[in-house]
């Protein structure tokens, strides 16, 4: 069950690891109306009944420079709590730095506590030169690849006022030393009651990797806001060992009010 919630969405050092070539070519521009700095989302997960845990994801109030480029810094951590945390204990903490203006992976680093599993990993994108550099080691990555973290707020830019059910966006990632393809299906549009009250939201189906954590790639679904934010409010998956489910439960920061429903 590793990761808790921040597998679900969607999952460190403090310093900059290894040198950071400077980005000198002329990069796409996304027009990021999504998100903005001081954002913060908390999470509570719940295994069952069980409350389980809680997940923070929050983009910093700070402009750090990488390679000459102005980048988002974000921050996402996990921690198991109550009962749970005696039997299976968590501390999990994600870093990325996102590139203002293409919304592409700079820096990523992730340090993975879970149960006596400890694992840390660092890594430096060169996106003019389309290399990582991993705990390392060097890879080869596709234009403007997306670490764990940043993918999640680049696909919060998508277009989704005219999406259609079944229809599969694709977020192209690098993780765990491969390049990965992420495909989100739109199922739905819902009205959730959730922690925060109701909210119109769309409904997806991210493919995930079955085996190790799913038996299904789509046994996930995600429940995100039906307005600028596109915030996720709700994740469940059934997992090898029951279901699990995060809910938003308060937030602040965002760019646009919530699509509440009175």
């Amino acid at each position: 069950m590793k990761a808790l919630g921040l597998v679900i969405v969607i999952a460190v050092l403090g310093f900059i690891p290894g040198p950071v070539h400077t980005q000198s070519v002329d990069m796409r521009n996304v027009d990021n109306k999504a998100f903005k700095r001081g954002e913060q989302l908390n999470y509570r997960i719940h295994y069952g009944i069980i409350d389980a845990g809680t997940a923070n994801i929050s983009v910093l109030n700070e402009n750090k420079v990488i390679g000459g480029r102005d980048s988002y810094h974000v921050i996402g951590t996990g921690n198991s709590t109550g009962a749970f945390s005696f039997f299976f204990k968590v501390r999990d903490k994600y870093e990325s730095y996102i590139d203002e203006k293409s919304m592409c992976a700079l820096i990523f680093t992730r340090k993975v506590d879970e149960g006596g599993f400890r694992f840390t990993q660092d890594q430096v994108y060169d996106q003019e030169y389309h290399k990582v550099n991993s705990n390392g080691k060097e890879f080869t990555i596709p234009n403007y690849v997306q670490d764990m973290l940043s993918s999640f707020y680049f696909a919060r830019n998508f277009d989704y006022s005219n999406e259609k059910p079944g229809k599969i966006d694709s977020v192209i990632t690098f993780v765990d030393n491969e390049t990965w393809t992420l495909r989100i299906k739109f199922i739905k549009r819902d009205t959730l009651d959730s922690d925060i009250g109701k909210i119109r939201c769309l409904v997806f189906e991210p493919m995930v990797q079955k085996g190790r954590i799913f038996k299904h790639d789509d046994d996930l679904q995600v429940w995100i806001s039906d307005d600028k934010n596109h915030v996720p409010i709700r994740a469940q998956a059934n997992i090898l060992v029951g279901s699990i489910k995060l809910d938003l439960e308060s937030y602040s920061g965002l760019v646009a009010d919530l699509a509440m429903v009175k």
